[in-house]
């Protein structure tokens, strides 16, 4: 079992799902990974893995049981069958809990985890944490599997590609795209998706004098992230898009170094004179796929 909550030379992030495991389950964990979120850009087939993750640690059980915890929902811990009818969960859940019945009719995970998630993202920022966590969950138990001692062998890993066909058939209304740039992506590069391909092209804002920020509306007016986003491209952004498939409550931006500050100065007077909250700017970085600690 790793000691990663007591380690000070790991992540942050790390330390706290490990120490959550324990403080959940009474256990350390086997196994700690970590996923990004993950955005279009801009086009349908171009997408991109940022640097604001999502954790997952894990023990594994003998007993079919999974044991499910999340910081984000302190009070609703559960205790789920792996195989059999499933049990009532709450919606937090579903997913995960969907992905790891999934994982477990094909062999990995059969004998249960007790498992602990957390996201660096809230609901509120506008961006799927889905795709990470699912992808986290499975690299997670797909880790324990591996390490489970067979006549003396260690198993082979299960390939990134087929636990994404795995979460992909648990949740078949899940983004596909967003799901590849979690598994597959490069820092400094974006993944285009052609035919059941990818290709990494470059994509590193900051080499050519520019950020990648997301916007993010802080109202109830529907009406606020297409004014603020108006608001950055009238003040010198260079480029606006929806970071999913569909408009929703937060915009990624690319502006020039030059002209952050004003924007952000402009976009933030224009809500204060209008007395409506001001759009939160979150700064965001291309990063690399899903990782363990080691």
């Amino acid at each position: 079992m790793l000691d990663i909550a007591r380690r000070h030379t790991a992540d942050p992030l790390f330390r706290l799902v490990a120490y959550a495991l324990e403080s959940a389950h009474d256990r350390p964990p086997a196994t700690v990974w970590s996923a990004p979120h993950a955005v279009r850009l801009g086009c349908p087939d171009v997408v991109a893995a940022v640097g604001w993750p999502v954790a997952a640690a894990a023990a594994p059980r003998d007993d079919g049981l999974v044991r499910l915890s999340s910081l984000a929902h302190p009070a609703q811990s559960c205790e789920l069958p792996l195989t059999g009818p499933p049990r009532p969960h709450p919606e937090w859940a579903a997913r995960t809990y969907a992905l790891l019945r999934a994982m477990a009719c094909v062999g990995y995970g059969r004998g249960g985890v007790d498992l602990h998630i957390h996201s660096t993202l809230t609901a509120a920022a506008g961006l799927s944490s889905a795709e990470p966590l699912e992808c986290a969950v499975a690299l997670a138990v797909a880790d324990l599997h591996a390490r489970a001692p067979q006549s003396g062998r260690v198993r082979p890993r299960p390939p990134r590609g087929r636990l994404a066909a795995l979460a992909r058939m648990a949740a078949p209304h899940g983004d596909e795209a967003l799901r590849e740039a979690v598994l597959f992506a490069r820092p400094g590069r974006a993944l285009h998706l052609d035919g059941g391909g990818r290709r990494r092209i470059p994509f590193d804002p900051a080499r050519h004098g520019s950020k990648l920020v997301l916007l993010v509306a802080r109202g109830d007016d529907p009406d606020d992230i297409t004014r603020a986003m108006k608001g950055a491209l009238r003040t010198g952004a260079s480029a606006a898009w929806w970071p999913g498939r569909e408009p929703g409550h937060s915009v990624l931006l690319l502006l020039p170094q030059d002209r952050t500050t004003s924007v952000r100065t402009t976009v933030a007077e224009e809500f204060r004179t209008r007395g409506r909250p001001v759009p939160r700017f979150v700064n965001i970085t291309v990063a690399g796929a899903a990782r363990r600690e080691e």
